[in-house]
């Protein structure tokens, strides 16, 4: 197939897997990620409380990467970050297609495993509170397509190539580039030891894991901002979730003993690379979680490792289920594929149910919260301080909207999203601590509470849910939120 055939069908898989998965640019960890970009490109705005985004995004060149191409393109802010997001999948899926390409010479496994990566974007990764391939641009997103070319490059050979990629990663993301290394470390050294005996010979490596001393004297504060991220702990998962981290190394298993008996020596290598890889995460997890003194350590989070893992599975299993099963009967593919892309669309209609399933930068959105978000940036100073319930991003209706990008206004700490800063970056703990229990009563808040939290944090700013609080003056309100100024 030509070049240009192969690009043009992955990109309408590009916009399949948009249109399946949807779109929603300040949802989530946008709290985190894109403020720093806004601050880049506009530095007057978080004049206040910026420690729980700047921490994290002064490590990565992301907000730094995204501004350079906002003010080189001269693109509107949304625009950009839809154009980032689509370059993003296209990426994920080119590097799958390239994977695909070095595993099966057969075509139609190699477009049947980046089918199954299109139709699995934002399959959740077990118990981690990831998916492939978040619905917003942020790091993970761009680091994936790095850690999938690295990948490549490293089974090809083409090792300085692997390293560009990976230095591309680590600037981006510098936790989930680990995760590609080494698997890219592990695939040199079994290499090397099946260049001395068969590979139907069981190689038995030895593998040594290396911690790096990242202790860090844990209070009471980490241990509350702990709470609200138990997927960090492999002890808190429930049963299924457990499955889910332990069933992909036995199905590389099984896969390696498939590939072997074929003679698919670069598929047999990576499955036991993955089987090993696997292992020595899980054991990893399970050891940090059981002593308290292991605690810091879980900030690592050795279960990210599923994401790499996941990818490749979608890969290699995607190209065995085109060979086996699907062959070259089209009604197979349809009877495979038109339920799980339905299915998939579905659950992000649940998780999204108040907002646009595409939230186009040209189009008002339907979920109020964000109206009323937009509403306080085109109409609040930039130096207005503002207080929002702590758990305003579980409320009904609410869909995890991010308040600091969307209404690029200075906020105190959050429960959810500044609690998990806290969870990476333990010495602002005290910090999240102190804000969060001056909101701990939020639902009972009156005029004077507010009035507090002016005196303590510069807050001079509110977001309630109707009917509000008696003697405040409200000047925007709609069904499910009202924006209050706290008088002097």
């Amino acid at each position: 197939m030509s070049n240009f055939k192969t690009i043009a069908r992955l990109l309408l898989l590009t916009l399949g897997a948009l249109a399946i998965h949807g779109y929603h640019p300040y949802a989530e960890d946008a709290e985190i990620y894109l403020p720093g970009v806004e601050k880049l490109l506009h530095r007057e705005l978080f004049p206040f409380h910026v420690e729980f985004f700047q921490t994290q995004g002064n490590l990565t060149l992301f907000s730094r990467l995204i501004a350079f191409s906002v003010r080189l393109s001269h693109l509107p802010f949304d625009y950009a970050l839809l154009l980032w997001h689509v370059f993003s999948i296209f990426m994920l899926l080119l590097a799958s297609w390239k994977l695909a390409a070095r595993f099966f010479e057969n075509e139609a496994a190699r477009w049947c495993a980046v089918t199954m990566m299109a139709a699995l974007l934002t399959l959740p990764l077990a118990g981690t509170a990831l998916y492939v391939m978040d619905q917003y641009l942020n790091p993970r997103n761009l680091a994936a397509f790095a850690g999938l070319f690295a990948v490549l490059n490293v089974i090809d050979g083409r090792l300085v190539r692997a390293a560009i990629c990976l230095i591309f990663a680590v600037f981006i993301h510098p936790l989930m580039v680990w995760f590609a290394l080494s698997f890219c470390l592990l695939w040199l050294v079994f290499s090397r030891l099946e260049a001395k005996s068969p590979l139907t010979t069981p190689a038995t490596p030895t593998v040594i894991l290396f911690l790096p001393k990242i202790f860090y004297p844990t209070s009471i504060a980490y241990h509350e901002a702990i709470r609200f991220h138990e997927n960090h702990y492999i002890l808190q998962w429930q049963w299924y979730e457990w499955l889910g981290a332990i069933a992909p190394i036995l199905i590389f298993w099984l896969f390696e003993g498939l590939a072997r008996k074929r003679g698919m020596i670069t598929v047999a290598r990576a499955c036991r690379v993955l089987t090993i890889y696997g292992s020595i995460y899980f054991i990893a997890a399970l050891v940090i979680s059981i002593p308290q003194r292991f605690e810091a350590l879980a900030r690592l989070q050795p279960l990210r490792s599923l994401h790499l893992l996941y990818m490749l599975l979608m890969i290699i299993g995607g190209g065995f289920l085109a060979e086996y099963v699907l062959k070259n009967r089209a009604w197979r593919w349809l009877v495979l594929f038109v339920p799980l892309c339905a299915g998939m669309f579905l659950a992000q209609r649940s998780l999204f149910p108040a907002s646009d399933h595409v939230e186009w930068p040209w189009a008002k959105p339907k979920n109020l919260w964000e109206q009323a978000f937009i509403w306080i940036r085109n109409s609040t100073p930039n130096d207005a301080v503002f207080a929002i319930n702590p758990l305003y991003i579980e409320l009904p209706g609410e869909d995890t909207a991010a308040f600091r990008p969307l209404a690029e206004r200075s906020s105190i700490a959050d429960a959810n999203k500044d609690s998990g800063t806290v969870s990476m970056f333990p010495p602002l703990a005290d910090l999240w601590w102190e804000q969060f229990q001056t909101e701990r009563n939020w639902k009972a808040f009156m005029v004077e509470d507010f009035q507090r939290l002016r005196d303590r944090y510069g807050v001079n700013w509110v977001v309630l849910q109707p009917p509000g609080v008696a003697g405040l003056e409200c000047p925007y309100k709609n069904e499910a939120v009202m924006v209050c100024h706290i008088g002097p």
